[in-house]
């Protein structure tokens, strides 16, 4: 609907938007179909849901350091059942404060009416969904393309795992030109191959002086920027929102952090399957289904909800660049997503999905770093045009850090 906006001004006509909803349901699993080749496993062995002494808590142990926080708390080495005997002997809440404290992340299962009555769920129920700040800048000779509507947009890419990736491939779909940095030694790889489509991945060091310079030159050209780091993390790079407004005043920065933006747990890290603990909604799908575990949703539902809010929030941006001469700051977190799920209410109709079909996948190969794949067709179309994205699903680093 924003990009039908975008299109529609300077008096164009606003095409009709259509979505596909099980091609948009199959693109929540992994829109990629390998062809000779197998996806590495998505979790760590020791990643999920441990019973406690007093509930449960889910370790999300999928990045090293994550994993070596976790078990250093609990004195034990990395075996599912070792782990369970030790988190056995120790209380949800503490356990998460202690494995937090050690830089891990981790997550006790809370109840809906706990998370309504916490002080962070009510910090985020006061937030906006897309927080958002407009600074006078030049208005944009930048027009959008009927065929392509993003071409000629340039997207620094600074986020990791799914809903920041979810918001720049949807962007790199429409015609941006998306480059991706991430550090030296960051990787990724059981995402990297449904994420990276249409983007280019490069690395830079931002402690490291020749590749700050580099950076600050991109960011200098960029339009766009969409950011994951959590609250303060770039502040603390020498690039906070100042820093970056002032290296470039036009641009459209897209942030995004896990808890929210204001109440005690602001900053703290986090993902879409430990959101969903916080939140209540493993303990309710649990009650749902009247299970003896945490039941979450089928998908990363949150992260990829969060992601297309990010996508539509820079092409807003995009419209109050060329209508108001105004610059967008947009602001937006898993849990606050997590709310709107919360008080959707209600059970839409229709089937439920299954799984994709032979047909939902587009008939030409995609030949991507690790070997060839079919991709899911797009599940949107704006007027008749699908999405289309320029460059194939490639390795983390594979290219310069350049536009």
């Amino acid at each position: 609907m924003a990009v039908s906006e975008l299109l529609g001004l300077d008096g164009g006509s606003q095409p009709r938007i259509t979505v596909d909803r099980h091609l948009a349901s199959a693109w929540l699993l992994s829109s990629l179909r390998p062809l000779g080749w197998k996806l590495p496993e998505p979790w760590d062995p020791i990643a999920g849901d441990y019973k406690t002494v007093d509930g449960w808590i889910r370790l999300h142990t999928n990045a090293p350091h994550h994993r070596a926080a976790a078990l250093t708390v609990l004195g034990c080495p990395g075996e599912q059942a070792v782990i369970a005997a030790a988190v056995a002997k120790r209380g949800a809440n503490e356990l998460e404060s202690a494995i937090l404290r050690a830089g891990g992340c981790a997550a006790a299962m809370r109840s809906l009416a706990d998370w309504r009555d916490h002080e962070q769920g009510r910090a985020v129920r006061a937030e906006s969904l897309i927080a958002l700040e407009h600074f006078s800048t030049d208005a944009s000779r930048w027009r959008p393309q009927p065929v392509r509507p993003l071409a000629g947009v340039r997207v620094l890419d600074l986020t990791r795992v799914l809903a920041g990736p979810v918001a720049t491939r949807f962007l790199a779909g429409l015609g941006a030109d998306v480059l991706r940095i991430d550090p030296p030694d960051w990787n990724e790889p059981a995402v990297v191959p449904s994420v990276t489509l249409g983007k280019r991945c490069a690395r830079l060091d931002l402690h490291n002086a020749n590749d700050r310079c580099i950076f600050e030159a991109l960011l200098a050209e960029a339009d766009i920027l969409v950011h994951g780091y959590r609250p303060g993390a770039l502040e603390r790079l020498g690039y906070g929102a100042a820093q970056r407004r002032a290296l470039n005043a036009g641009l459209i920065d897209v942030s995004l952090c896990a808890y929210g933006w204001t109440g005690p747990w602001a900053g703290r890290r986090g993902f879409d399957s430990l959101v969903q603990m916080s939140s209540g909604i493993a303990a309710a799908g649990m009650c749902w289904r009247q299970a003896d575990r945490p039941v979450p949703l089928p998908v990363q539902a949150l992260d990829h909800a969060t992601g297309y809010l990010m996508a539509a929030a820079a092409v807003h941006g995009l419209i109050a660049r060329i209508r108001n001469a105004t610059a967008v700051s947009a602001k937006l977190s898993l849990a606050r997503t997590a709310a709107v799920l919360l008080d959707s209410g209600g059970i839409p109709s229709g089937p439920a999905f299954s799984e994709p079909r032979d047909n939902d996948y587009a008939p030409d190969f995609e030949h991507t770093t690790w070997g060839p794949a079919l991709r899911l067709r797009s599940p949107i179309l704006i007027g008749d045009m699908p999405l289309h994205w320029d460059h194939p699903a490639s390795a983390l680093g594979s290219v310069n850090a350049s536009w």
